[in-house]
């Protein structure tokens, strides 16, 4: 994370610089009870300096145990390996310190697993690269008792055609894929649907995603049918019109 220090002839007058401007901005706050967007401006700056000064100890992940960091992927040869080791063992750093939502985003190099021509020379590499440090992300948070009220989702946003683009590429699917969860309140070992026979198109129990959306977000604690937002003057939700989503059964516990 780049910027994480201030200038060295700043850094000593930083905690006193926001203090001034936090006495200010309370003392502006002062004569317009009820307007709650100031109240959310003084909280973020305060977040932010929070942010800041525990971010270089939360990625300082030498700290960690060698044979932590070997089962991550940290110590092979391979940089991109180590590379997406590094981001997994990062994320339960944050996970493990409170923090709410992380995502990860495996994009080794400017064509990622954009597959449109020699998916064999693609895919294998990418999924080599990914499987050893995904593994041992599943297995640290579950060994520190944090896998079932972490939720895991592994995703993307289409597949791949079973037909042959080009040099033995595939051109992009959103007809039909797979979306993996676990933790979270989530029943291990359980596989939902199906494509058809060629791998093109989902033809049993096809999970649109709006009900993928529902599921998670259950999975949170919170009903999609009441989680709205307003965009350009309109409230909207996460998961279209009312009654247009369900959960997916038998995904989660209970």
């Amino acid at each position: 994370m780049l910027d994480l220090l201030p200038p060295e002839a700043f850094a000593p007058g930083q905690r006193s610089s926001l203090d001034l401007i936090k006495e200010l901005n309370l003392k502006h706050r002062e004569k317009r009870p009820g307007f709650t967007e100031l109240d959310a401006r003084i909280a973020s700056y305060e977040l932010a300096y929070r942010m800041q000064s525990a971010a270089m100890e939360v990625g300082d992940v030498e700290k960690e145990p060698s044979h932590l960091r070997k089962s991550y992927g940290l110590e092979e040869s391979d940089p991109r390996t180590a590379g997406f080791g590094r981001k997994c063992l990062m994320a339960r750093r944050l996970v493990e310190r409170g923090v709410r939502f992380v995502q990860l985003y495996d994009m080794p190099d400017k064509d990622g697993w954009d597959a449109h021509a020699k998916l064999t020379d693609n895919h294998q590499p990418r999924a080599r690269w990914t499987d050893q440090p995904v593994a041992a992300l599943l297995t640290d948070l579950k060994q520190r008792g944090l896998l079932d009220s972490t939720l895991v989702v592994w995703a993307s946003e289409f597949g791949r055609t079973p037909m042959m683009q080009g040099e033995r590429g595939r051109q992009h699917n959103a007809a039909g894929f797979t979306v993996w969860m676990a933790g979270g309140g989530v029943k291990p070992g359980v596989r939902i649907g199906a494509t058809d026979e060629i791998g093109l198109a989902a033809a049993v129990d096809p999970c649109p995603f709006k009900n993928l959306h529902a599921t998670i977000l259950a999975a949170l604690g919170l009903r999609h049918e009441e989680l709205e937002f307003e965009v350009s003057g309109r409230l909207e939700r996460l998961t279209g019109i009312a009654g247009g989503a369900t959960m997916i059964p038998g995904v989660l516990k209970g």
